[in-house]
């Protein structure tokens, strides 16, 4: 069975799942800018990072492919915030919802892993658009507060690591 691992990492917590993941399995490891044909493939495992609402590249990594039912799709999201966190990993869904034909959404394994954040490596654009973020989530009432909303006001202007590549573990079985 012809497998591929395809990532979408802004700032390369992402990219070291899919190396590990790709050194573990063996397949062949692309980013998602470099895929142009993925109906070669049986197995198709995406990791993309949680970014501006979204997972990074996975609507445009998605549309090339043409038959969803013959394959063995797994995506697996990199955020900040823990994947235990039911509402975390709800939000995430449905924004993934929003970003996928509904027969690959449903059809497809998911799972969610936690990566970092170094606020030093952050371009301008970036570092400008966390601050506002920052300044308007620490003024959010606390019971309005998510998961995700509390992981990004504590590890704000900081450089934080989450990566444990036994999380990988879930997906490997699942293979």
């Amino acid at each position: 069975m012809a497998g591929i691992i395809i990532y979408g990492s802004q700032y390369g917590t992402t990219k070291q799942y899919a190396e590990e993941l790709s050194r573990r399995t063996g397949y062949e490891l692309r980013c998602y800018d470099a895929v142009d044909d993925l109906n070669g493939y049986d197995t198709i495992v995406y990791l993309g990072a949680l970014y501006a609402g979204g997972v990074l590249g996975m609507k445009k990594t998605f549309a090339k492919l043409m038959d969803t039912q013959s394959k063995n799709v797994m995506i697996a999201t990199v955020g900040l915030a823990d994947p235990t966190d039911q509402e975390n990993t709800s939000h995430i869904k449905g924004e993934m919802r929003k970003q996928l034909p509904k027969d690959l959404f449903d059809r497809a394994h998911i799972f969610h892993l936690r990566g970092g954040i170094d606020y030093s490596q952050l371009g301008l654009k970036h570092k400008t658009m966390m601050a506002l973020l920052y300044l308007k989530a620490k003024n959010l009432p606390e019971k309005e507060k998510t998961a995700e909303v509390r992981a990004m006001i504590e590890t704000y202007n900081d450089q934080v690591s989450f990566i444990d590549f036994d999380s990988l573990d879930q997906i490997l079985a699942a293979l």
